[in-house]
């Protein structure tokens, strides 16, 4: 548990190091971009997660990597050096989290929230735009939502914004009726 939190700790510093190099040249849109779908990218190929975060790949080979993604995507040089000097400090399975952490920081310069949704099943075009608002309407700010599929939790969602979580899944109800029955 305590690497996970040296992981998001680490991927917190590279990604306030990054936006603040961004921002000095003017490029968070662009470096944003990238970075959001490089996201995509790791979301989508389990190829990739396991070049990140396998130990049996060296820095160089990481390194190499993330620069063919790079070139292969056209990404901004901001985007393309940093990747670089990641693989190349050893934080490479950091990535995920220092994506998660500029969107954070991005999206608070603009005033925006950023929310995490996980669902059982993927959310239509219409239960978006619902859940948008509603979560609009609660937060009273624009928010920028990021959605994850999980099967695990059966049913309903898990909304996530800033360090609040919002449980209102199948799975999580089950497991209180399950402890309420224990105690009975």
């Amino acid at each position: 548990m305590a690497e996970d939190s040296n992981l998001s700790n680490v991927g917190a510093r590279y990604a306030q190091a990054l936006f603040d190099l961004a921002g000095d040249e003017k490029r968070i849109p662009a470096v944003e971009a990238d970075l959001s779908s490089l996201r995509t990218a790791i979301a989508d190929s389990r190829d990739l997660r396991v070049l990140l975060s396998s130990p049996a790949f060296g820095v160089e080979d990481k390194a190499r990597g993330l620069a063919g993604i790079a070139a292969k995507a056209k990404f901004n040089p901001t985007t393309a050096k940093f990747l670089g000097l990641l693989a190349t400090n050893g934080r490479a399975a950091a990535l995920p989290e220092v994506i998660t952490a500029f969107a954070k920081l991005s999206a608070a310069a603009r005033g925006a929230v950023s929310a995490e949704v996980i669902t059982a099943t993927p959310l239509s075009a219409a239960q978006a735009k619902g859940l948008a608002a509603a979560l609009r309407q609660a937060l009273g700010k624009d928010p920028e939502i990021t959605t994850r599929v999980d099967p695990a939790i059966l049913g309903g969602l898990k909304v996530k914004v800033g360090s609040r979580l919002f449980d209102a899944s199948l799975k999580s109800k089950l497991d209180s009726l399950k402890f309420a029955l224990k105690r009975a």
